[in-house]
């Protein structure tokens, strides 16, 4: 798959048309105001792209905690085919389980600072674009902080460079193709079940696989997943800020779902 997703990749009309009906009525069915979602959703299969504010920096809670994950295995490459089974389970804790605690250890280890300039050197943050993956502080602790020059958060995150992160991995393009495969495992780290919220609680009833990031601070509520099911495979995240955004999210996933079912 050669896709890019750059800032002029056009969006696809017809998906982009049901992904603005979709929000606009789960919005009004749940109170939510249009700056307090923004969502987007990739067809792999068909290579179809539709966004709502994808450039729209969010506090992103735990979800960047994916950034710390790519670094990892940036500055460890051995670590693609030779990772250590202890290390495969914090890395499955931080990500599947969304642990504080690994968080914080991986990325002590390797330095906020650091981190960025990892994402950086992915694009996954520009500046004069409106954002994207940030991460500037350790979960769980507040001695260190940097907050992101657009916005001052010290996690953040837009649809847009979302979707990237889960594109170059599915392309295994995230360091090297086994890296990115080692991190897809991580991601699925089956011996540990998935949080029955947002998008797994909208997919409950569904047959699909999800690998996939959630986060959740106050108002702040997010999920991001590749998913997968017959006939269909594709990327969706969704970003809000308002407290039924896991309402939201449930049923944004499992509406958008059916909709790629269709196709």
């Amino acid at each position: 798959m050669t896709f890019v997703l750059g800032y002029s990749t056009p969006k696809d009309p017809g998906l982009q048309e049901e992904l603005g009906k979709i929000d606009t009525e789960l919005r009004g069915i749940f109170g939510i105001d249009a700056e307090e979602t923004a969502a987007g959703v990739l067809d792999l299969n068909g290579l179809r792209l539709a966004m709502i504010d994808a450039d729209r920096t969010e506090y992103a809670a735990s979800v960047p905690k994916i950034g710390i994950l790519l670094a990892y295995f940036e500055l460890h490459p051995d670590a693609a085919t030779h990772l250590d089974p202890e290390v495969r389970r914090a890395l499955g804790s931080m990500i599947k389980t969304s642990s504080n605690e690994m968080a914080a250890r991986f990325s002590r280890e390797i330095g906020l600072r650091r981190i960025q300039e990892v994402l950086n050197g992915y694009d996954l943050y520009n500046e004069a674009r409106g954002g994207g993956l940030w991460v500037g502080k350790h979960y769980g602790g507040d001695e260190e902080r940097y907050g992101d020059p657009l916005n001052d958060h010290s996690h953040g995150a837009t649809v847009r460079q979302l979707l990237r992160y889960y594109l170059l991995l599915e392309q295994g393009k995230l360091v090297s193709p086994e890296a990115s495969r080692t991190m897809l495992e991580i991601f699925d780290s089956p011996e540990m079940p998935h949080d029955n919220i947002k998008f797994v609680k909208g997919l409950a009833e569904r047959d699909v696989r999800l690998f996939r990031k959630w986060g959740t601070w106050k108002d702040w509520r997010h999920d991001t997943a590749i998913i997968q099911g017959s006939g269909r495979r594709y990327i969706l995240a969704g970003l809000t800020r308002h407290p039924r955004g896991d309402e939201y999210l449930a049923a944004l996933a499992a509406t958008v779902d059916a909709v790629l079912e269709e196709r």
